[in-house]
């Protein structure tokens, strides 16, 4: 379920907002810039399909976000609990940082919690299947993925060299709840 936490980004504990009603989750993140909608997929889709089928199922929806765009690059990456790579991948967008592109996903299965820092307040994103976000370039956060990663997610850039992070060195990401993966 997706869920939305707001709280002050020096008091991770103060809670200001917790929800999971997707038309306010809608509403607060519009507020600071982040547009987030829901995608159905066009066929049943099996756990183990393969990037061309993925985006065969959802061709429709990538073509409209790549014309609104002028996306130059998709692909779907997939991650699970035995992937080679899977610590090392959480351990980097643990660390906060920006983009000089968009970050566009679109979450066909599992989950993970982007944490976005605006106006002195961080939002705790837990996005599930179903879930598009689109943060804009230069937005300020992190993505958790869990200790035990499971998710597959269509990723869309206008930049032909994809994923750039820029470190902002802040250590602001040690102070919040890790996502434990429990809940979705």
């Amino acid at each position: 379920m997706t869920m939305l936490t707001i709280t002050p980004d020096n008091a991770p504990d103060n809670v200001l907002l917790q929800t999971s009603d997707f038309d306010v989750i809608q509403r607060e993140l519009a507020a600071i810039g982040i547009p987030m909608q829901r995608w159905s997929a066009t066929a049943q889709l099996a756990p183990d399909a393969d990037q061309a089928t993925v985006l065969k199922a959802y061709e429709k929806s990538v073509a409209a976000l790549s014309a609104k765009y002028d996306i130059r690059s998709v692909d779907v990456v997939a991650m699970h609990p035995a992937h080679e790579q899977a610590l090392a991948a959480r351990g980097k967008f643990l660390a906060e940082h920006t983009h000089d592109d968009f970050e566009i996903r679109f979450f066909v299965d599992g989950a993970g919690v982007f944490y976005i820092r605006k106006h002195g307040k961080v939002y705790q994103t837990l996005c599930t299947a179903g879930d598009l976000i689109e943060l804009p370039a230069d937005t300020t956060h992190w993505f958790d993925m869990g200790p035990k990663p499971f998710f597959k997610a269509i990723r869309l850039f206008t930049k032909p060299d994809g994923w750039v992070g820029k470190f902002t060195g802040d250590e602001i990401a040690k102070s919040f709840p890790e996502y434990t993966g429990a809940g979705v």
